[in-house]
C-alpha cells in the first residue's frame, strides 16, 4: 500500500513539474512575441441595457404578483412595437427626430506604465466615426497614476473626444491620482465615489544609489557621457550637488507643465491650492472643485438607462498561440490540482 502511495505521489510531482515547465516556456514565448508586436485584436460592443432588464426581470420573477407582471408586458410590449415602427419611419426618412442618445463605456484599468493605452486608443478609434453630437463617453477610470509620457498619451487619447464634440465623463469608483487625475481633468464632467482618491497634482521620482557599497567593496564604474545633462543622477556612480539640482529643476518643470495642464482643462480649480502633491478623498475633492458630482459609475450607467442606448465597448488583443499555449497550460495545472485535493492525495501529504 506503501508503495502505491509513494508511485502515487512520484505522479503528482512530475504533473506539476511538467506544468511549471510548460508555463515557464510559454511565458517566455509569450514575453518574446510581445517584443516582436503580433496580429491586430478585435472590437468588442455589448449593449448594457439588456443586461440590466436581465437583472430586473430576475428579481421581478421572484417579487412581482402575477396579475402586475401580464399588465406590464402587456405595456411593453405596445411600447416596443411603437419603437420598431418609429424606428422603420426614421430609417424611411419619414421621421426627422434624431436616434435615442448613445453612451459609450470605456474602461481603463491604469498601471505604472499606462499600457492599457494601446487598447485605449483602439476603442476611441473605433469608436469616434460613429458617435454624434448628442451621444456621450463614460470613461470607468481606476489608476494609481505612473510614468509621465504613458499617462500624457493617455490624456491626449481622451482629448481626441473632446476635439470631436462628444461629451466625455469620466467616473472614479477607487482611485484617479497624479497620471490618473492628469486624464480624468480632460473630462467635460468628473464623477467620484464619496471615498475614491483624486489629487495627488505633483511629481515624484526615486534613485537608489550603490556607489559606497561599491566603493567599500573596490569596485569602480564608469560612466561615460556627451553633454552636461546627459546623466544628472546615477544609480553606480557618485552623484554631485550639481547633478541633484538639475534632477530637482526637471521635476520642477515637468509639475509645472502638470498645473498647467490641470489649469486650462478645470479653470475652477485653485490650483496653487490643490498642487502640493496631496491626495483628496471624493467628499473632499468636490469642495475644491476637482470633481464635478459624487456618485459611482454603475449609478450614473443605470440613470441613463431610458434616455440612452449604453454601448460598452472593448478592445480585446489577439492572443497568439503561445499566450494560447500559457492559458490551457495554466488552465489544466489548475484542473488537476483540484482534482486531487478533491481525492485527497494532497490531504496525505500536507
Amino acid at each position: 500500500m506503501e508503495f502505491l502511495q509513494e508511485i502515487g505521489v512520484f505522479l503528482v510531482q512530475a504533473v506539476i513539474l511538467v506544468a511549471a515547465i510548460l508555463l515557464v516556456l510559454a511565458g517566455a514565448a509569450v514575453i518574446n512575441s510581445r517584443r516582436r508586436g503580433g496580429d491586430d485584436g478585435y472590437i468588442e460592443v455589448r449593449r448594457l441595457n439588456e443586461r440590466y432588464s436581465a437583472y430586473r426581470d430576475a428579481i421581478r420573477s421572484m417579487t412581482e404578483h402575477p396579475e402586475g407582471r401580464k399588465t406590464r408586458e402587456k405595456e411593453e410590449k405596445k411600447a416596443a412595437k411603437e419603437a420598431d415602427k418609429k424606428a422603420l419611419r426614421r430609417v424611411k426618412g419619414e421621421l426627422e427626430e434624431p436616434d435615442k442618445k448613445r453612451l459609450f463605456v470605456l474602461h481603463f484599468d491604469g498601471d505604472m506604465g499606462a499600457t492599457q493605452v494601446e487598447s485605449l486608443r483602439e476603442e476611441i478609434s473605433a469608436l469616434l466615426p460613429e458617435a454624434g453630437k448628442g451621444d456621450e463617453v463614460l470613461i470607468c477610470l481606476e489608476s494609481p497614476g505612473g510614468l509621465v509620457h504613458g499617462y500624457g498619451l493617455a490624456a491626449s487619447q481622451l482629448q481626441r473626444i473632446r476635439d470631436a464634440g462628444i461629451k466625455l465623463t469620466v467616473s472614479v469608483d477607487k482611485v484617479a491620482a497624479s497620471g490618473g487625475y492628469m486624464m480624468a481633468c480632460v473630462a467635460d464632467k468628473i464623477i467620484a465615489a464619496p471615498f475614491a482618491i483624486l489629487g495627488s497634482i505633483g511629481v515624484i521620482a526615486q534613485l537608489p544609489n550603490f556607489h559606497r557599497l561599491l566603493k567599500k567593496n573596490d569596485i569602480d564604474v564608469e560612466l561615460l557621457t556627451a553633454g552636461e545633462y546627459k546623466r544628472t543622477l546615477t544609480m553606480f556612480g557618485e552623484n554631485t550637488d550639481k547633478g541633484r539640482e538639475k534632477f530637482i529643476h526637471d521635476l520642477e518643470e515637468v509639475h509645472t507643465l502638470f498645473k498647467q495642464f490641470v489649469k486650462e482643462r478645470r479653470p475652477v480649480i485653485d490650483v496653487e491650492e490643490v498642487a502640493t502633491g496631496e491626495i483628496w478623498y471624493g467628499q473632499t475633492a468636490l469642495s475644491v472643485h476637482l470633481i464635478d458630482e459624487l456618485g459611482t459609475s454603475d449609478a450614473y450607467i443605470q440613470s441613463q438607462l431610458d434616455d440612452a442606448d449604453i454601448l460598452e465597448v472593448c478592445y480585446t488583443p489577439k492572443k497568439t498561440w503561445q499566450e494560447k499555449l500559457g492559458f490551457a497550460a495554466e488552465g489544466a495545472l489548475e484542473r488537476a490540482v483540484m482534482k486531487l485535493w478533491q481525492k485527497g492525495t494532497f490531504k496525505q501529504l500536507l
